[in-house]
């Protein structure tokens, strides 16, 4: 069983698609751009991306871009001499250094100041940094992966990621779709975390009656696997070795599946149905800043229905 397949768990179609595009460029050193809402797995993938490389017995170094302080974000990623700066008060190996070899996982880059991504950019290109207070640069190899929450195309057009590292970081676009878009994939989710956090807390596991099972494929999981293995862990300690039904899960997750799935609503008067469908596309594409994939996944198609459809209304793009 290759890691792909032991860490994310899923026979989804949008889960799949992606993930053989991560098992393909897995085997490069190719810079690859994992997107995706918050809880979706990106640090999982990132891992299995890490161990199915040539470099899986060398260091995997995951950054936080999001958590390093304002003003040391220099010194953390690349590292800094004795006396660079007031505190100095010895050599520090930055993060770069410490994943010589391996993969470094950047982890929200979007969230970089500036300064930060042009000196990021200058080292994707020449593989060189220069720790604070060093005279000549060191070369570093490693591979790197990054991964961000937001669309970075859209933080693009907006001047808020440079365009130039935008294109450096996405060689390789993988996009991990949210759990809604995969809700076959529940039950199997269920079962193994549930394995898993059982074996962790050394509990009986709780059994899942149909009916619930049901429930929580209806609800829309804001908070995507992380909010699943949450709700896991938690009717694993209430509910140790019993049945849980419906009734027993938290009220947001009871609402029946017809409230939870609106339908949409004629007009009186009727609507031109190319038109609308046309129009949707459209915002399909602005929402994905132009990425047919990720428009189509918005949609419900597949990319070829869609490119269709974009050809059949004459719509540019």
């Amino acid at each position: 069983m290759s890691c792909f397949e032991n860490l994310m768990i899923g026979q989804a179609p949008a889960l799949k698609t992606q993930l053989r595009a991560a098992a393909l460029a897995a085997a490069t050193d190719v810079p690859i751009l994992i997107e995706g809402e918050s809880g979706t797995g990106k640090d999982l993938l990132a891992q299995a991306i890490h161990r199915e490389s040539r470099r899986a017995g060398a260091p995997f170094v995951a950054v936080n871009c999001a958590s390093l302080p304002d003003g040391l974000v220099e010194s953390l990623l690349y590292g800094h001499r004795r006396g660079a700066f007031t505190g100095a008060v010895s050599d520090q190996t930055g993060y770069v250094q410490q994943a010589r070899g391996g993969s470094l996982f950047l982890d929200e880059v979007g969230e970089l100041p500036g300064p930060a991504q042009a000196k990021l950019l200058r080292f994707l290109e020449t593989r060189e940094c220069l720790p604070l207070g060093q005279a000549a640069p060191e070369r570093v190899e490693l591979r790197v992966l990054a991964a961000s929450n937001r669309d970075l195309a859209a933080d693009v057009a907006a001047g808020r990621f440079r365009q130039d590292l935008f294109y450096r970081l996405n060689v390789v676009p993988v996009q991990m779709p949210p759990l809604r878009e995969r809700r076959e994939d529940i039950p199997a989710l269920v079962d193994y975390l549930t394995v898993q956090l059982s074996r962790q807390h050394e509990l009986a596991p709780p059994r899942y009656s149909a009916a619930t099972l049901s429930r929580l494929q209806d609800y829309a999981w804001p908070g995507n696997v992380r909010e699943l293995r949450n709700l896991c862990e938690r009717l694993l300690i209430l509910f140790s070795g019993r049945e849980v039904q419906p009734s027993n899960l938290p009220a947001e997750l009871r609402t029946p599946q017809a409230a939870s799935r609106p339908g949409f609503a004629l007009p009186a008067g009727g609507v031109d149905l190319g038109s609308l469908e046309s129009d949707l596309i459209q915002q399909a594409l602005a929402q994905a800043g132009g990425n047919r994939s990720r428009a189509a996944r918005l949609l419900g198609l597949t990319r070829d229905t869609l490119l269709y459809r974009i050809k059949k209304w004459g719509i540019e793009c």
